[in-house]
């Protein structure tokens, strides 16, 4: 399974990350590990770094991955290795383990306070342990155990995790190519986990959700409305027509920079244009 060859039409990163702790937008990268795949086929490439948070590591984030800050004191910070990662990952799709809820969204954050706007909208997100708790529900280390036949060591070190998510998605891939899935209201989805990256990542990914906080959602007419607050599941363009101090609020207060940028895009084209 470890030989089977990703069928892509762009380059896919997978990668993963180690922080301070696990709010994705207070918190911050102490390291990060991708792995690229060319869609030309040329071999893969590897990016692994320290950074320094300049902030405090959480114990209990100590505890999971063992980065102290003696560790990345001396280490960059993360505007001086902006540019590299950003480059490094250029117009690729992104895959990795959980990276829906925690990754992406803490990537997206640190390029946001550097001033680089990291879009996803155009890239496809594998999220491998999607498959796996739709598929088989676990954990990495038993998923490699699952798919792999082996045990995990060194989980929790960023470069081992990645290249064990790699691993699993080709087992997830050779396991799953002529199962179909039927989730809890009996649906089918016709072999959903197949070596095909569309496929994947809509098996993947809520359709009706529009950023990866889940602070927005599309309704069953595909407008975007509310998933928090007093406006919960009205239209966004009709709350913010109405309520021109709220689109300031969202400006100011602790939501995501993806979430401020869909806002800041739906006032200028629905209510300001």
């Amino acid at each position: 399974m470890k030989d089977l060859k990703f069928n892509l039409d762009q380059d896919l990163v997978f990668f993963d990350i180690e922080a301070t702790g696990l709010n994705v937008l207070r918190d911050r990268i102490i390291q990060i590990a991708l792995i690229k795949y060319p869609k030309s086929g040329a071999p893969k490439k590897e990016l692994v770094l320290l950074i320094n948070p300049a902030m405090p590591i959480a114990p209990d984030a100590f505890a999971v991955h063992g980065i102290s800050a003696e560790m990345v004191r001396n280490k960059p910070v993360f505007a001086q290795v902006a540019d590299e990662l950003f480059d490094f990952i250029g117009d690729a799709d992104l895959s990795g383990y959980n990276l829906n809820r925690f990754d992406v969204p803490m990537l997206m954050e640190e390029f946001a306070r550097v001033g680089k706007e990291f879009d996803i909208s155009k890239r496809r997100i594998i999220d491998v342990q999607r498959i796996f708790y739709k598929m088989e529900p676990r954990t990495l280390s038993a998923a490699y155990k699952y798919y792999c036949n082996e045990k995990l060591e060194g989980a929790h070190d960023a470069l081992i995790d990645v290249e064990a998510t790699i691993d699993v998605l080709k087992g997830q891939i050779a396991m799953y190519q002529n199962r179909d899935h039927e989730d809890g209201d009996g649906n089918i989805t016709k072999v959903p986990v197949r070596n095909d990256m569309d496929a994947l990542a809509s098996f993947t990914n809520d359709g009706n959700t529009v950023d990866v906080t889940q602070r927005l959602k599309y309704d069953h007419n595909r407008e975007i409305i509310f998933n928090f607050g007093k406006y919960s599941g009205q239209k966004v363009v009709d709350v913010l027509s109405r309520d021109k101090q709220y689109y300031h609020w969202i400006l100011e207060k602790d939501f995501s920079s993806q979430v401020k940028q869909i806002i800041k895009k739906l006032m200028k084209e629905h209510v300001q244009g």
